[in-house]
């Protein structure tokens, strides 16, 4: 049963505040039990733009299977081999980057539901989420629950948004709001106003489509009402942390 999954599913459902963190520079197993302690919802490792090995995910994803918290892995790409490699790894949901289509979804659909709905063929550590190897216990334990966060990063995929959030494989519409703003011209300027109603767009589609917007946090996003929430790279929240430490003993 994919229990964690499941569970993050549930807090989504309600108006709770669910919070999580990226790690794209450095993951060790040791991290979901950091994460989890610290009362984090959620970890991503980013395979999109990190240097981690198959045998790595796929180690910090049994021990998050082991302690039941919820790892997704944001994917290279789309294409159905690296969706299928990522399943077989072992997290619990992937986040998938510049989605500008549902045809890219159905493809998605086809690389994680097993056969008549889709074309996955199971393995892995992914495999011991399981209790059997029986199609309903697949359809209902593992791909009922499994987390899928498409990410809004271009002017295409803003044009789609509404499609995209309303197909059944997304659980959460995700935003890229680097990558949007470098699509729309205005890269890294987040109060230009083709990126503000960018942005604005693709929360619309969210909402009328019952979905939750997954998004970088700070306190102005909070006051946009969003709930699901990132809160930044590891690497970078550890640097933040040893110049605040640093700065307040060097001020005394």
């Amino acid at each position: 049963m994919l229990t964690p999954a499941k569970q993050l599913r549930e807090k989504l459902s309600s108006n709770e505040t669910v919070v999580g963190v990226m790690a794209t520079d450095h993951v060790w197993p040791q991290l979901v039990e950091v994460c989890q302690r610290g009362g984090l919802d959620y970890l991503v490792v980013d395979r999109e733009h990190g240097a981690h090995s198959d045998e790595l995910v796929a180690q910090v994803c049994q021990v998050a299977r082991l302690a039941e918290f919820p790892v997704l892995m944001r994917t290279v790409s789309c294409e159905m081999s690296e969706l299928r490699r990522a399943a077989d790894l072992g997290p619990c949901g992937v986040v998938l980057p510049g989605v500008e289509s549902v045809d890219q979804l159905d493809a998605a659909r086809d690389a994680l539901w097993m056969p008549p709905r889709g074309k996955r063929r199971p393995g892995g550590l992914g495999n011991h989420w399981m209790r059997d190897f029986h199609y309903e216990t697949w359809r209902d334990e593992f791909e009922l629950h499994f987390i899928v966060i498409p990410q809004i990063e271009t002017k295409r995929g803003v044009e789609n948004a509404a499609s995209i959030a309303a197909h059944p494989l997304t659980t959460a519409l995700g935003l890229g709001p680097y990558d949007l703003s470098a699509d729309l011209g205005c890269c890294w300027q987040p109060e230009h106003p083709d990126h503000r109603r960018a942005v604005a767009s693709v929360r619309a589609a969210a909402d009328g489509a019952g979905k939750k917007l997954w998004m970088y946090a700070n306190g102005e996003r909070l006051d946009d009402g969003d709930t699901l929430l990132w809160i930044g790279e590891v690497a970078g929240i550890l640097q933040q942390s040893f110049s605040k430490f640093v700065e307040q003993l060097k001020d005394k």
